[in-house]
Formats: C-alpha cells, sequence, structure tokens
C-alpha cells in the first residue's frame, strides 16, 4: 500500500490533539526553563542547551578519544565535528597499521563500510531534485531486468522503498554471493530467487537492495554509479579523498588498513592486519571510502540542508524526505521505550533531550567501524572512522559527545553499553560451532561417492573434489574453496574463514544425501541444497 499525503495547514499542522493540549497545559514553570518558545511545538526540546555548552563539548573530544583509543586497544581513529557550517574539530589518533609507524591524520582515507548509504543517499537526491527520478519511481521501470521473487512487487518497488529496506528482502539479501564473487549485475539478478516478507510493511536491512535502487538512479543518469557520485557530490563538496571505487581506495597512500582481534572478543586489546574487505559490488551500499576531513564538508551539506558554501547543491525538497522517518526500523519494546526509525539511506531518531537526532554505523567484521551523529536543531555533527573491526567506539565516543553537548555530562560508559549490542556480531554460526567432533563417528562412504557437480539456481555451481584423501568444495565465480572434514556418515564440515559474513569460530555442515548436498553456510533462507548433475 502506497503512502498517502494529507495536506496539512495551520500552525500546529500535523500535530495530534492531545499533544496540542499536553503543550497549552504545559506549567509556567515548565514553559520557562525547558520549552523554546521561539521554534514550533514539533521542533520543542524538552532540555535546554546552555551557551557555551556544545563548544566545551567540543573541547573534550580529544580526551574522549584518547581514553576509548586506550580502553579498546583499537590501531586507529579519525573524528570530526562540524558546528553552524564550520568544522570546529578534526584530528587522527594511532596509526594506520599495525607494526608501521605511519600515523593517522584527518586526511587519512577510511573504508566507510555502511555510512555509504547516506552518502549515497545524497547522490539520489541530487538526481531527484534535477529531475532524472522521483523517490517513488519503480525501479522495473529503469531496470526492466530487475526483479523480486513477486510479480506484483516488482512491477511497483521504487527505489524509496529500496533506500528504506521496506521491500520484503531478507536481512542482507546478497550479500553471501558477493562473498563469493559474483559482480554487482550478478547478484542483483538473483535476488528473484529470495522469498519475500510482506511488501512495506517489513524492515528488513539489504545492501543489494540500496545498490539496485542507486543502479536504476545511475542508469536514469547515463552514467556509472561511481562516476555519477564523484561529478554531483565529491567534487561540489570539495571531496578530493572520496571515492566510490575501491581501486581508488587501495590507490591511496594514505589509507587506512583494515585491523580485526587476535583473541578473545571483549577481552582481546590486541589487532592485526589480516584480511582486506572489496566492497565494490555493492558500493552504494558500502563501498564508499573518505577521510574525516571530507566527511565533514558532507555533514555540514547535509546540516546545511544541501548547501555547501552558500550553494545548494541539492535543493532541500529532495533531500528532506531521505532524513525523516520512512519506516519503523526498531519497534519500541515496552510502552515507554522509544522506537528507532529510517529513512532513506538515514536512521531518524529521537534523543533523551527530545531532539530529532540523524546517524548511521558502519560495519566490516574484517576491519571497519565508522558512524556519524546528527542534531540538525543545533547544526550540530560528529563522525568517527576507525580501521578496527565493529568495537563500538565509534559509537561510544559519538554518544558520548552528544551527552556533553545536549546535558553537559557523559549519562553512562557508552563503550560498556555498546558492548551486549556488539558481541552477537561476533557469535560463531553453524550448529556444530563450539561442538566437539564425535568420538566415533559413523564412517562416511568411499570419497569417490560424493565427488562431482552440483547445481543452485541462487548460489550456481558447485563442484567436490577430492585431493590427498579429503573432500574439496568449490563454489562461486571467485571461486571459494573450503576443505570438508569428516563429521560422521554422511555428514562433512569446513570452517569459513575471513568471509564478511561468518564470524571467527564458525562451523558449516555439509549433508550429502542421495544426489543432494545441504551446505548449511548457505542455507539461511532455504536456498542451500545443490542438485548432483
Amino acid at each position: 500500500m502506497a503512502h498517502r499525503r494529507f495536506p496539512r495547514t495551520g500552525r500546529h499542522a500535523g500535530l495530534s490533539c492531545t499533544a496540542l493540549a499536553l503543550l497549552l497545559l504545559a506549567s509556567p514553570a515548565l514553559a520557562q526553563t525547558q520549552i523554546d518558545a521561539s521554534r514550533p511545538p514539533p521542533q520543542t526540546s524538552g532540555v535546554p542547551i546552555p551557551k557555551g555548552q556544545i563548544e566545551t563539548a567540543v573541547g573534550k573530544v580529544d580526551a574522549l578519544a584518547r581514553d576509548l583509543m586506550t580502553r579498546s586497544g583499537i590501531p586507529g581513529l579519525a573524528v570530526a565535528v562540524v558546528h553552524e557550517g564550520k568544522t570546529v574539530f578534526l584530528k587522527g589518533y594511532g596509526v594506520r597499521k599495525v607494526g608501521e609507524s605511519a600515523a593517522i591524520d584527518a586526511d587519512t582515507v577510511f573504508q566507510l563500510a555502511s555510512l555509504s548509504k547516506s552518502v549515497g543517499s545524497s547522490v539520489v537526491a541530487h538526481e531527484v531534485g534535477k529531475g532524472t527520478v522521483k523517490w517513488d519511481t519503480p525501479v522495473e521501470d529503469l531496470l526492466p531486468w530487475f526483479a523480486l521473487n513477486d510479480d506484483w512487487v516488482s512491477e511497483h518497488v521504487t527505489i524509496a522503498d529500496l533506500y528504506s529496506h521496506r521491500s520484503g528482502l531478507p536481512d542482507h539479501a546478497g550479500d553471501e554471493l558477493e562473498d563469493l564473487g559474483y559482480d554487482r549485475r550478478q547478484v542483483l539478478e538473483r535476488l528473484k530467487k529470495l522469498p519475500l516478507a510482506p511488501f512495506r510493511v517489513s524492515y528488513a536491512y539489504t545492501n543489494f537492495g540500496v545498490t539496485a535502487a542507486a543502479e536504476a538512479v545511475a542508469t536514469a543518469s547515463g552514467k556509472d554509479w561511481e562516476t555519477l557520485s564523484e561529478e554531483v557530490l565529491y567534487k561540489p563538496l570539495g571531496m578530493a579523498s572520496t571515492s566510490s571505487r575501491f581501486s581508488d581506495y587501495m590507490a591511496r597512500s594514505n589509507r587506512a588498513v583494515p585491523h580485526v582481534r587476535v583473541g578473545k572478543i571483549g577481552e582481546s586489546k590486541t589487532f592485526a592486519a589480516k584480511f582486506q574487505r572489496d566492497p565494490q559490488a555493492q558500493s552504494p551500499a558500502g563501498g564508499v571510502s573518505s577521510s574525516v576531513r571530507d566527511m565533514a564538508r558532507w555533514l555540514g551539506f547535509v546540516l546545511g540542508g544541501g548547501t555547501y558554501e552558500g550553494r545548494q547543491i541539492v535543493p532541500e525538497k529532495a533531500l528532506l524526505p531521505a532524513m525523516r522517518p520512512e519506516m519503523i526500523s526498531s519497534p519500541a519494546y515496552a510502552a515507554d521505550a522509544r522506537a528507532g526509525f529510517y529513512g532513506y539511506g538515514f536512521a531518524v531518531n529521537v534523543s533523551p533531550a527530545g531532539r530529532v537526532m540523524i546517524d548511521h554505523s558502519g560495519a566490516f567484521i574484517l576491519g571497519a567501524g565508522t558512524t556519524y551523529v546528527l542534531l540538525p536543531s543545533e547544526k550540530l555533527g560528529i563522525v568517527v572512522l576507525t580501521n578496527a573491526q565493529p568495537t563500538g567506539v565509534p559509537e561510544a565516543l559519538a554518544a558520548s559527545f552528544m551527552d556533553l553537548a545536549q546535558f553537559g555530562t557523559v549519562t553512562r560508559d557508552w563503550l560498556t553499553a555498546y558492548g551486549p549490542l556488539i558481541d552477537p556480531l561476533y557469535t560463531p554460526l553453524g550448529t556444530l560451532a563450539g561442538k566437539s567432533a564425535p568420538a566415533r563417528p559413523t564412517p562416511a562412504k568411499p570419497l569417490a561417492t560424493y565427488v562431482g557437480t552440483y547445481a543452485n539456481a541462487y548460489f550456481g555451481e558447485a563442484r567436490v573434489s577430492e585431493d590427498k584423501g579429503r573432500l574439496i568444495l568449490t563454489v562461486g565465480p571467485k571461486p571459494r574453496v573450503f576443505t570438508l572434514d569428516h563429521w560422521s556418515g554422511d555428514d562433512f564440515i569446513f570452517r569459513p574463514e575471513g568471509e564478511e559474513t561468518a564470524p571467527v569460530g564458525s562451523v558449516s555442515q555439509v549433508t550429502f544425501s542421495d544426489r543432494r548436498m545441504k551446505v548449511e553456510f548457505f542455507n539461511d533462507n532455504g536456498l542451500g541444497t545443490f542438485e548432483r548433475r
């Protein structure tokens, strides 16, 4: 069902009668001390910010960053703060790579991970303002080959639907194909094989859903996405160190290298550079690289309603829909809890002070953790980039700063608070993860019995071969090669290592039966069964 927009008139348009009554019945003391009468009720916050409090908060960012670096052990971090259109803090900490002396500075380039969605949404907004597309343009009109697992949904799913994660695609749809080396077009073409949840009422975070929408916009513009982003956003904002091309990131001499923990999650402070994530296939959703100096320019542009140095780069009317709530991303878990919302590539929430906060975090398990938070009412924003897999440090620094700006004090130990939210990212996957192999396993059949070529409409062809008395599973165009160890009977296992979708310690069961092979690692959406040819 499409959203219906009703005309709104009057000073309190869009405000419920109950809310208006509560505002009118507020005590004189409350009105004098907590409500800014210069703002209309929907923009009124509950806690005032005294003069000079934001400047004081900025003065404490350095100490906050140093403390979090020490507590977490992450190798590097860069942070920028923007206020009233000016960059008021800009600094780098630590090293680009463990074991080397090159320091991180304000121009060091990091992989942004999912901050790319917000940046890319700005590109789409530019094309909306230009008239190339509309937010509600059906993707099929621009990409006739694109389809989902329902004809009606395929005809009606729009750029806005995909950017707000309400298409019905399952969580992180297509990411496993990227791990196997499929390119952007190949992944997008296979999304039609995935089961769908109810359209426009189901929220599920999808990198390739966003990527499909961006590809549609790029096609309408007559350029590839990477070139379009550069021409309409990066160059106009002077973001000289920013690119949507992985090759550009790798070519930078001042580049932060990804790091992962060595040791137990939550306890180890030792990091190592072991993997390099290549997100080119999902560039619009996770493939931008940038520096905090450049990102500070972008923060100012967003907070300025699409302007930069007095020039209107993107019409505010085109950018605003992306920055307001369109989907409930996290329903309230209690009657007194606030829900979380998502716009078009931007997360939208309400702070405990009653102010709208716009934010997004980014994470690569293989070595990146990033975040930004905007407080539009104060034209205030902070961006934090790190070269370590998710630790909660970027979010803790941003939350601590926003506490200081709004309340004058840090309300809690945010690094500790984020721990329980980050830890599940590292929970090993697989029913056999953490289990010991059977002491007396049922013998397998002769290995030649399992050797052969297997087909799967979603994952493509898989080959099982024998090498030196062990089975080898090869799948995907990269290709990915997994050594299968016998577990018991017709069950084998492999341990994915260096996969973005598999935390350390994950174990995938592989079960052979009749002329079929079921791979647990590929079976999240029930599509992990391969038929032998």
